[in-house]
């Protein structure tokens, strides 16, 4: 049945019937079976199944403890600590304890492994993988993440591989209770931590959703997101944003003395990481079109204030909805020092060209470096990413890579080849940073989803779980020009 409907899908793919914006390798290609135990003479009894309660499997799994269980309808909830190397090359000079939630409906379910690439949520949620396979889901912070770092800090140890290798001890300890398919899933840094996972232990999963994931292939040539900021959207739309962002920096010392050295007074911010309130004042500034992009849409156009009339306090208030004041602050940076050492290490950073702020920027877009303390050593590493371009690009396998049309993340993605087989690229229309399977056109929608319920072991008429408002929430905010 499944092959059936993956067949009248591709055929309409083929066919055309499918509205752009999706690259796929039409083969669909399964993976390698796991090695089959010989079979002997004689019969042979099953083992019998593990009938102990699931907190206890869990608790039970070396180096696994337990921090709380919360009480979540339908479910058992359970956020965990688990004892991981600081160096998976090295496991016995030091370990840290990595934070990880489990969201438990039944082990004869599929399982999703989650990462925002960031710390995790304590408050229990579903990404959409989850609620399409009606699954469990396990959420794991990303290392180096407070409170999942290493005591002292080895920065050097916080590369794409030892997170990967985090994720791939997490499922083998944990595929013992939860048997049945796994998928990977993320969005933004979470989406690239999913695609990194599959590149270093392509047979951990059986499927990867990876969502608005920026791929980032040469830091030194960011042309894309030029091409893209001249056409997204209307013209009057941009030509408002590049007028507001420009009368930001020409009132930049009003704006200054007036509401940002008073906020940061009142608020207790401080600048030694950036190095000045101008810095950052800037920093917040520049920000402005991009985030207005990552997560508004051309409906909001229409609340653009006009800059020519705008006053003092409205424009202030603007930019902070847009941008955010505190964001370039010691107090905003901290949280996302892991971050900003790895865009500055291996992940790259964007830089996008401002004709329309000429004479007005002090500073330009600023490096990584800048927004990382200085006590922290940082290097970059050139083949990081195009190893993983190159691998997704002829080896990647049951893999969706889906994408906003607006989302300025998506000038930089990842694509698929001839090598690969059953991996799909995919742009919802008209979305942004929160673009999602339900998103896509209807035909790209249904193939999408009978790939994640084929890749989950399910048949192409399962029914995905009942929407839940409190699980299915959008995940929060991140920080503009943090993907």
């Amino acid at each position: 049945m499944r092959a059936q409907t993956l067949r009248a899908l591709l055929a309409a793919l083929v066919a055309g019937t499918l509205t752009a914006g999706i690259a796929s390798t039409a083969t669909a290609a399964p993976r390698p079976a796991a090695p089959t135990a010989p079979t002997t003479s004689g019969s042979t009894s099953a083992p019998a199944p593990d009938t102990r309660d699931i907190k206890e499997r869990l608790l039970s799994i070396p180096g696994m403890s337990l921090i709380e269980e919360k009480p979540v309808s339908g479910y058992r909830y359970f956020v965990l600590a688990y004892r991981q190397p600081v160096d998976h090359r090295h496991p016995s000079r030091g370990s840290f304890t990595q934070r990880l939630t489990v969201l438990h409906k039944d082990t004869s379910r599929p399982t999703v492994m989650y990462t925002s690439g960031y710390d995790v949520s304590t408050s229990a949620s579903r990404s959409e993988p989850t609620r399409l396979v009606d699954g469990n889901q396990v959420s794991v912070e990303y290392r180096y993440f407070s409170p999942s770092r290493p005591q002292p800090a080895d920065w050097s140890k916080l590369d794409i591989w030892q997170a990967a290798s985090d994720q791939h001890r997490i499922y083998r300890a944990l595929k013992k209770v939860y048997g049945q398919n796994w998928l990977a899933t993320g969005g933004s840094k979470g989406g690239m931590t999913a695609t990194y996972y599959e590149r270093y232990y392509p047979q951990d999963m059986d499927g990867v959703v990876a969502y608005v994931a920026p791929n980032d292939v040469n830091n030194a040539e960011d042309s894309a997101y030029d091409r893209f900021f001249e056409k997204v959207g209307t013209a009057e739309c941009r030509d408002a944003l590049d007028a507001v962002q420009r009368e930001a920096l020409i009132r930049r010392e009003p704006l200054e003395k007036k509401y940002y050295a008073e906020q940061a007074k009142s608020e207790g911010w401080s600048f030694g990481t950036v190095g000045t309130l101008d810095k950052a004042y800037e920093a917040v500034v520049l920000d402005l079109v991009w985030g207005f992009w990552q997560y508004s849409g051309e409906a909001d156009c229409a609340d653009v204030p006009d800059a020519r009339t705008v006053s003092d306090a409205d424009l202030y208030a603007y930019v902070d909805a847009i941008s955010g004041w505190s964001f370039y602050t010691d107090q905003g940076l901290a949280p996302y020092t892991p971050y900003y050492y790895q865009a500055g290490t291996q992940l790259g950073a964007p830089t996008i060209s401002l004709p329309h702020l000429k004479g007005l920027t002090r500073y330009g877009y600023q490096p990584p470096r800048n927004f990382v303390p200085r006590e922290i050593p940082m290097r970059f590493d050139r083949r990081a990413i195009p190893d993983v371009d190159r691998w997704v690009r002829h080896h990647a396998r049951h893999m969706l890579f889906v994408y906003g049309e607006n989302d300025p993340w998506g000038a930089e993605r990842f694509r698929v080849g001839a090598g690969s087989r059953d991996a799909y690229v995919m742009t919802a229309p008209g979305a942004n940073h929160g673009a999602n399977i339900a998103g896509l056109v209807p035909g790209a929608r249904a193939l999408a989803t009978a790939r994640v319920l084929d890749w989950a072991g399910l048949d192409a008429g399962t029914q995905a779980a009942a929407p839940l408002a409190r699980l299915d929430k959008a995940p929060a905010e991140e920080p503009r020009l943090r993907p």
